[in-house]
């Protein structure tokens, strides 16, 4: 079994090196082979340009885990990031244009037959463009506008800071007394080179606003070592709730040096819920440690967050991946909360998202368990949302009873 998994993480990786090797190349023909002339300036400078924004993507992914100081890596984080971003929807852009295209040839072939370019050429009159690279300017110029105005609505969405979504979710055990208790939700709020401290004050601010009971945030925080983070999540001491607000590791913070982190949120006030459950006047809330956890030893453990729980009191936990639904429903958990996904973040990931998570994004159903997934406040990698708004969800637990 081990050797055919090792086998299929040779073949996807192959995959996907081709797949990102061969964008690159079309990238490259589209964009500058076919819009400019042998030896030109402008070939030069189109791919020159393709192969920094490249190395700077690169650097980008690899600079914290190779010891870069964190300045540079701050550097090469916002162009590096950003050039993905505009990588993608340049090629989605581009193959939209290949329908394009054909239509514009159409369009020229009507008209009369260019002059050649020997006959036409004069001090007063220049060569007339040949039509084979006007339309690949054409295509190519329609294209890079509009990937950059994607990504620039994308990164706009970003920096402004999530919107606050409002959701009830009625529980079949819920008493009464605890009807409409309301708990801020926010996941995968990235803290890193390119979101730093203003970006936390933002989010507690907006989190503050709805004066929730609770505050649960459900993994993701961070993107960096304390080290280099602390002044970032500062703020986040100053995040206010009746009964306090709560935190479970995602996977990037196993990612980051999860023992320091785990320490670091309680110093801030946070409280950890790692594979435990905290009573609460109505209901129980449990946390269990993210997937990401086992590689050292710290991964879910449901029994000890729920095995010998009172199940007739409703079970709200928080877990950070929406696949730990599953073992959610075997404990009777009434609601997960949970992030993760980001939504998709950048179209058409949703669709790869929806692939390796039963929920992407909202509440569904499991059973008797309801999934609440959030989109996250933050994001990764580039700074650019396409179809998948930030948010903080406040949920306004209802009972059945009232």
């Amino acid at each position: 079994m081990d050797v055919v998994v090792a086998v299929g993480i040779v073949i996807g990786a192959v995959i996907v090196v081709v797949g990102v090797v061969g964008a690159h190349w079309y990238l490259w023909r589209r964009l500058v082979w076919d819009t400019t002339e042998r030896g030109s300036v402008a070939r030069w400078v189109g791919s020159g340009v393709i192969v920094a924004g490249t190395v700077l993507l690169i650097g980008a992914f690899v600079s914290e885990s190779a010891g870069v100081p964190f300045l540079i890596t701050q550097i090469i984080a916002w162009p590096g990031y950003l050039w993905g971003a505009l990588f993608l929807y340049l090629v989605l852009w581009l193959l939209l244009g290949e329908l394009v295209r054909p239509l514009i040839r159409g369009w020229l072939a009507r008209r009369p037959e260019d002059v050649p370019a020997a006959a036409a050429a004069t001090e007063d009159h220049p060569a007339p463009v040949p039509r084979r690279i006007f339309v690949a300017r054409a295509v190519g110029a329609a294209a890079t506008l509009a990937a950059v105005t994607t990504v620039g609505y994308g990164t706009n969405s970003v920096l402004t800071g999530p919107r606050v979504q409002q959701l009830t979710v009625p529980l079949a055990n819920l008493p009464r007394a605890a009807h409409g208790f309301r708990i801020a939700v926010v996941s995968d709020i990235h803290l890193g080179p390119i979101l730093g401290r203003g970006f936390a004050e933002r989010v507690v601010e907006t989190i503050n606003g709805t004066q929730p009971d609770l505050i649960a945030v459900v993994g993701d925080l961070v993107d960096g070592s304390v080290e280099h983070l602390r002044s970032a999540v500062e703020p986040l001491a100053r995040l206010r709730a009746r009964h306090g607000a709560f935190f479970v590791t995602g996977n990037h913070e196993y990612f980051s040096g999860a023992e320091q982190w785990i320490e670091h949120v309680q110093e801030l006030g946070l409280r950890l819920l790692a594979n435990s459950r905290t009573e609460l006047p109505h209901f129980d809330l449990a946390g269990v440690n993210d997937i990401q956890g086992q590689r050292i030893g710290h991964g879910p453990d449901f029994a000890a967050a729920l095995g010998d729980r009172d199940i007739a009191r409703t079970a709200v936990l928080l877990a950070h991946q929406p696949v730990q639904i599953h073992h959610a429903v075997e404990f009777g958990v009434d609601l997960q909360l949970s992030g993760h996904t980001h939504g998709g973040q950048l179209w058409p990931g949703n669709y790869l998202a929806g692939l390796a998570n039963p929920t992407v994004a909202g509440l569904e159903r499991y059973g008797d368990t309801q999934l609440y997934v959030s989109r996250g406040a933050g994001a990764w990698g580039p700074p650019v949302r396409v179809g998948a708004p930030s948010d903080i969800t406040v949920i306004e637990l209802a009972s059945k009873q009232a």
